[in-house]
């Protein structure tokens, strides 16, 4: 299975490269981490665990097309501060986007889905004819 890293923000990402991470007043409203993610390889299916915390179960959007595994997410957010004759508004926006090449062997139309304590968790089982088969016993005749 092959990862591959796709952020939207690279604008922001580029300018930190450029400018250093301070350039106008920090990069932290700029969310342009990939969450970090485990595979795991068993006898009868895949796991992926993405750590993504904070995030609701709905902001996720999770897709298979031609054999590839997209999960990603989207919050928008607005907070607003209003003391007497002064108002402050903050806007916030963080995304991510990571696509994962499924090999031949997964089955796409059975792959689940769970978010549990900042976990995303996706099983990807195999295919029928790629679990391991049993040891047989050959008769010599």
């Amino acid at each position: 299975m092959s990862i591959v890293k796709r952020n939207n923000l690279f604008f922001p990402a580029l300018l930190n490269d450029v400018m250093g991470p301070d350039w106008f007043g920090g990069t932290d409203k700029w969310n342009t981490t990939v969450p970090a993610v485990n595979i795991k390889d068993n006898e009868k299916e895949f796991e992926l665990e993405l750590a993504v915390p904070g995030v609701k179960k709905e902001d996720f959007t999770v897709e298979v097309d031609h054999d590839v595994l997209t999960v990603s997410s989207e919050i928008k957010s607005e907070s607003k501060d209003t003391k007497e004759n002064y108002t402050r508004k903050e806007f916030s926006y963080s995304s991510f986007k990571r696509a994962f090449t499924l090999p031949e062997t997964v089955d796409g139309s059975k792959i689940d889905a769970k978010y549990e304590d900042g976990v995303l968790k996706l099983t990807l089982p195999k295919k029928e004819e790629a679990l391991p088969k049993p040891k047989r016993l050959i008769s010599i005749g």
